[in-house]
C-alpha cells in the first residue's frame, strides 16, 4: 500500500515540477529532493523534498554554474 502511494506521489511531484521555465532543472531538482526526503522522512519527506527541489532547482543550478566560472 505504501509503495504505490509513494510512486504516485513522486510522479505527481515530477509533473508539477515540470510546469516551470527550465524543465530539466526542475525535474532534476524534484528527483533529488524527493529521493533525499524519502531517505530522511519517508513518504511525507519525499513529497516535501520533491516540491522543495522543484522550486529551488533552477536557482541552485544557476548558483553552481556561477560559482564554477
Amino acid at each position: 500500500m505504501r509503495l504505490p502511494l509513494l510512486v504516485s506521489t513522486f510522479a505527481v511531484a515530477l509533473l508539477l515540477g515540470a510546469c516551470g521555465n527550465t524543465v530539466e532543472q526542475r525535474i532534476g531538482g524534484a528527483a533529488v529532493g524527493a529521493g533525499t526526503g524519502a531517505v530522511v522522512a519517508g513518504p511525507v519527506g519525499a513529497v516535501v523534498g520533491g516540491a522543495a527541489g522543484a522550486v529551488s532547482g533552477p536557482s541552485v543550478v544557476r548558483a553552481t554554474r556561477n560559482a564554477t566560472r
